[in-house]
Order: structure tokens, then sequence, then C-alpha cells
């Protein structure tokens, strides 16, 4: 029996025997009963299509203002990027660094890491250096932090909100979903069927 045939209980560490699972079946432990691992349905299939929702989401909140402030009859459109440079004009680029990797760097680079794993997969196929590629995207989730950058806007409107007039714009509803997206991905992923998928090819 191999390291691999094994799997720890994250509450107890009791060692088990790896078994095969029906459908939607879930392990447990034998000490504590907590639970080891589920198999979830069609777990590639709906993972790809929320990488895909996304990747679009991604691209709206990058090209599109997240907030307009309207002062004095002068409207000012903020996005990400000019977010990210008036930091670095404020003598802040450590903070500016920060930001750009969670909320960026960190998200796109794992959105399109799983873009290109679970699309062969799906097709039957292994992509290169398939192993690499997904530790490197399973070591990038603490980097996501969108709903920090969400918090962090709310309460900036909040305080701009008595000097100007504030109008969301659509990146900002497009973040709000891309929270729910990146929470559902990793829900919704399952990395033991990403193993056995790439036995398999």
């Amino acid at each position: 029996m191999t390291a691999s045939h094994l799997i720890a209980c994250r509450e107890c560490d009791l060692l088990h025997r790896r078994v095969d699972l029906p459908p939607r079946g879930v392990a447990h432990c034998q000490r504590c009963g907590a639970e080891l691992y589920r198999i979830r349905a069609n777990s590639l299939e709906k993972t790809l299509s929320l990488v895909i929702a996304g990747l679009i989401l991604m691209i709206i909140v990058n090209v599109s203002p997240l907030i307009t402030m309207n002062m004095e009859g002068r409207p000012q459109d903020a996005t990400l990027i000019s977010g990210v440079r008036e930091l670095m004009d404020q003598g802040l680029p450590a903070v500016a660094l920060a930001v750009l990797v969670t909320s960026l760097v960190g998200p796109l680079l794992e959105l399109l890491g799983l873009l290109y794993l679970l699309l062969p997969l799906t097709l039957g196929r292994r992509p290169w250096r398939m192993a690499w590629v997904f530790r490197w995207v399973r070591r990038l989730e603490p980097w996501c932090m969108l709903e920090v950058l969400m918090l962090g806007i709310l309460v900036s409107a909040t305080k701009l909100a008595d000097d100007a007039e504030i109008i969301p714009g659509m990146a900002l509803y497009a973040l709000f979903a891309l929270i729910f997206v990146m929470a559902a991905i990793s829900a919704v992923l399952d990395p033991e069927v990403v193993w056995a998928r790439l036995e398999d090819a």
C-alpha cells in the first residue's frame, strides 16, 4: 500500500485506507466521524463552467469602472488599475503591490491555471506538466482576496458619500458576482477527481 492510498483525518489524525465511493458518496472518520472526502458528481465539468464565468467577470472587473464619483458635476471613474496607480503615486508601493497581487494577479492566474487543466481533462487528454500546474493553482488560493477588495471599496465609498455622489459601476457588480464564483469553484472542485483523471489520461 502506498501513501496515495491513505488519508489522515483532519480532526484526529487517524489514518484510513482510501476506498472507492459511489457518486455523491461521503467517507467519514471511524474514530470521530469527521468528513474525510466526498465524491462530487460532474465536478470537473461544473468547475470548468464556473472558471469560464469567472474569466468573463474578471474581464468586466478590469475594463469597467468600479465606481463613478460625481463631484460638483464632474464625473470621475475609478477602476482597479487606476486605484493601484493612485497608491503608487501616493508613495505606497507595497500596498499597491499587495492590491495588485491579491485582487488581479492571484485570481487571474488561478482561473487561467484551472482552465489549462480542466479543459483538456474533460476531453480525456492530459495537459503538459499537469501535476506541477495543479499544485501551483492550489497554492494560489490564499492569495485571492477579492472579498477584502470589495470591503475596501465599500468602506471608501461610504466615507466619500458626503463629499460626492457615488455611482456603482458595472465592475462593482461583476466583482460581487466574481467573489461568489471563486467561492463556488473552491466548493465544487474535487482534487481527487483531478488526480483520478490524470491517471486515466
